[in-house]
């Protein structure tokens, strides 16, 4: 850590590979959830349903749920999105096979259930440190 107890930055600089993670390749899928269910029961069906099917997609290094916190709505400011999820994959022929998967289908066929279509979005990244 730094003085002043921050992580240590790093220049940002597209040829940084020390760390493996940042070679990886990751989904963040910003995701909202159907309009009739609670906050509450989008996000059990999402972790406890939903999370042990998008598990089995082939490829994925790290899945990651990224949870509203409930305390949030009702406030100031409404939510853009519910919720992301990352999915992280090798590189980026991981990924392309991966989303070919049936088990990709079989994840988009469930999504049906919770997610809100019209108010997603989506984007492939490759981590660039800048505090660790």
């Amino acid at each position: 850590m730094n003085e002043e107890g921050r992580g240590k930055q790093r220049p940002y600089t597209a040829g940084f590979r020390q760390n493996r993670l940042t070679t990886m390749v990751k989904l963040i899928y910003c995701i909202s959830k159907l309009p009739h269910l609670t906050v509450e029961e989008f996000q059990t069906y999402w972790r406890d349903t939903h999370g042990p099917i998008a598990a089995q997609i082939p490829g994925l290094r790290r899945y990651v749920q990224c949870h509203v916190v409930p305390a949030v709505y009702g406030g100031p400011a409404t939510p853009s999105y519910d919720g992301a999820a990352e999915l992280w994959f090798e590189d980026m022929d991981a990924f392309r096979t991966a989303m070919r998967s049936p088990e990709v289908k079989a994840a988009v066929e469930d999504e049906k259930n919770f997610i809100d279509h019209t108010r997603v979005a989506s984007f492939v990244t490759v981590e660039k440190p800048v505090v660790e």
